[in-house]
Parts: structure tokens; C-alpha cells; sequence
């Protein structure tokens, strides 16, 4: 009687550990292709030797250093909503000098990195992490996560403009893929849609826009994924709970707590406080009722819906000299 010898499995040529680049972006101090371009240049040393490639696999019980700095143990993966406000930057440092959404966010604010990008002139939804791997699940594009904006359009968009948009259009030779297009309104030479879209290429939205004879001249994302804008004011910064970050992305996270705080900007603008009963705002891009003021003051022209914005009018007061109380006789006037 043959006996089958248990087979061995085979051993790995791998060595120990994760890759350099990937543990110093999962301390937070950059992104991965970062931590690559740091150790070409010469600025990380693992146990004191300098490193000049990032195929190396370190352990927890290696000592690993940037610039001569020790790197610590890496936090827990952590993510913010910010609402990003115009006239900002999405990157470190600008050549042209120009404002950085780094320097609007507040002081307490640990090194965070950006998770795609809105141009100069866009506001709205940018998430932010301290977590490399994090931020890698949310760009990929195979991933696809659904991006959606408010965006408003110089011209009278019909849905024949607006039909290459949903079939995917090529722009200056680079293909875009379909998006979701819907006209919420028509407001005099303007007009509102609301775009989806799973890419995120270089000015997309614009450019197909351009494309289709249509200028864009406000654009607000509202969100990305399950993550919303909601109700964050222009400069405010609110992190997610980890409970959601780990069950949103499906990650493990031994710490699920998170402070869940909004923070206001570096540089707070004063407002004046909104009286009880007046309404505020709104949520950025969506039509008001005409006669309704505006975030700046001014009134929305046209006719306001009737008995809009009007009280009931008041019961006129009755003739009784005052409240009868119960069980009082009252002469009767009715003739006999």
C-alpha cells in the first residue's frame, strides 16, 4: 500500500516587509511616486546606510530616516472633506506664486495629500488623506468612482448638444468616456447641469464642454463616491470617522474612532450672522425661489409663486365683550 508524502509548498524568493516607497506613504510623509523621487535623491537611509532605490523591502524592526529625521510608527489611515473655494491651487507649492489650498487649511492640520484635483477656477468636494494607499484607491480609474458637479454653462444647451457628452466625445485626440448629462435649468443666457463622470482627465468637464460650443463659467463638484459635499461652507475641512473610511473603502483599521469636527480655515471670512427664520444660502448651484436674496445680497428677479413667502392673515377680533366662562347664563335675544 503506496503512502502519499505530503506536499511542501514552495518557497518564496520574496524577501520580508513592504517596499520603502510604500511604508513612508503610509507614514504620511508623501505619496508613493514622492517617496521614490526622495530616495533617488539621496534623502532616506534605512539602519543609517543612504538608499538610492526604492526596491527594497523593509521590516517594523528597521530604522528608517528622510533627510535626517526618524520616521515613526504610521497612523492610522485618516480622510477629510474639504470645500475648496476658487482662486486655489491644488498642489505644494506654486511657480507662479499663487495661493495653495495647503496654506487655506487649518494649523492643526496634520501632512495630508490631496486625492485628485480641481483646478484654479473650481470649487467644491476635494478629499484629503494621510494615507498613500488610500489616496491610490481612490485616483485609480479602474476603480471608477462617480464624480459628480453642478456646473453652469454660458449658452442654451439642447440635448442634441448634449448628446456626444453621453455617447464619450474625443477632445484634441484624447477620448473621453461617457458621462451623465442633465439640464436642470435654463437661467437666461445661462444654464445648469448636472454632470457624472468616472475619469477625471486635465480639465475635462471644460474642455468637452468647449467641444459642444459651450463655455463653462462656475463648476462645483458636489461629490465623489459615497463621500458628499453637503452642507461645508467654502474653506471648511471636516475628517470622516474611521468606522466609515474602513467601511467605505474596506480596509482595516485597528483605531475606529475620529473626531468628526468641522474646522474652519486658516483665513476666516467674517460673515453676518443669518437672523432666525431668514433662509440661508443654500446648497452652491441650485436655483432659488424669485425674490429670495442671495448669499451676497442681492434679490433674484421675477415674480415670487403665489402666497409665496405670506402669513395667513389674521382672524379678525370678534365682538364679544370677552371669553364667556362655563356654565354663565346669557339673556337670549331672540324675540318671543
Amino acid at each position: 500500500m503506496s503512502q502519499d508524502n505530503p506536499t511542501q509548498p514552495p518557497k518564496s524568493d520574496t524577501p520580508p516587509g513592504d517596499r520603502i516607497a510604500k511604508v513612508l506613504s503610509r507614514a504620511g510623509l508623501a505619496s508613493r511616486r514622492e517617496a521614490e523621487r526622495m530616495i533617488e535623491a539621496g534623502r532616506v537611509r534605512v539602519n543609517g546606510v543612504q538608499i538610492d532605490s526604492p526596491a527594497l523591502n523593509v521590516t517594523p524592526s528597521d530604522k528608517i530616516s528622510v533627510d535626517g529625521k526618524p520616521v515613526g510608527d504610521p497612523e492610522p489611515p485618516r480622510m477629510w472633506l474639504y470645500h475648496k473655494p476658487t482662486g486655489l491651487v491644488t498642489t505644494n507649492r506654486d511657480e507662479k506664486g499663487r495661493g495653495t489650498i495647503f496654506d487655506d487649511l487649518p494649523e492643526d492640520m496634520p501632512r495630508v495629500m490631496t486625492i485628485g484635483r480641481l483646478d484654479l477656477n473650481s470649487e467644491g468636494l476635494l478629499l484629503l488623506t494621510n494615507d498613500g494607499e488610500v489616496k491610490r484607491k481612490l485616483e485609480l480609474p479602474s476603480n471608477g468612482w462617480l464624480r459628480r458637479y453642478r456646473v453652469r454653462v454660458n449658452g442654451r444647451p439642447s440635448d442634441e448638444m448634449l448628446e456626444p457628452l453621453r455617447t464619450g466625445i474625443t477632445v484634441d485626440g484624447e477620448e473621453f468616456q461617457p458621462m451623465t448629462v442633465t439640464l436642470d435649468r435654463q437661467q437666461g443666457a445661462n444654464a445648469w447641469l448636472t454632470i457624472g463622470l468616472r475619469e477625471g482627465k486635465n480639465r475635462e468637464i471644460r474642455r468637452a464642454m468647449e467641444a459642444v460650443n459651450l463655455s463653462v463659467n462656475r463648476l462645483i463638484r458636489t461629490s465623489y463616491g459615497p463621500f458628499q459635499l453637503g452642507e461645508l461652507k467654502p474653506g471648511e475641512v471636516e475628517e470622516l470617522k474611521r468606522k466609515v473610511v474602513r467601511d467605505q473603502l474596506g480596509i482595516e483599521i485597528e483605531d475606529n474612532t475620529g473626531t468628526a469636527i468641522k474646522k474652519k480655515p486658516s483665513h476666516i471670512v467674517k460673515r453676518k450672522p443669518r437672523k432666525p427664520g431668514v433662509p440661508g444660502p443654500g446648497r452652491p448651484g441650485l436655483p432659488k425661489e424669485p425674490g429670495d436674496k442671495t448669499a451676497t445680497g442681492k434679490v433674484i428677479p421675477g415674480k415670487p409663486k403665489p402666497g409665496y413667502g405670506k402669513s395667513k392673515a389674521p382672524r379678525p377680533p370678534s365682538d364679544a365683550p370677552g371669553p364667556r366662562k362655563f356654565g354663565t347664563r346669557v339673556k337670549s335675544t331672540r324675540k318671543p
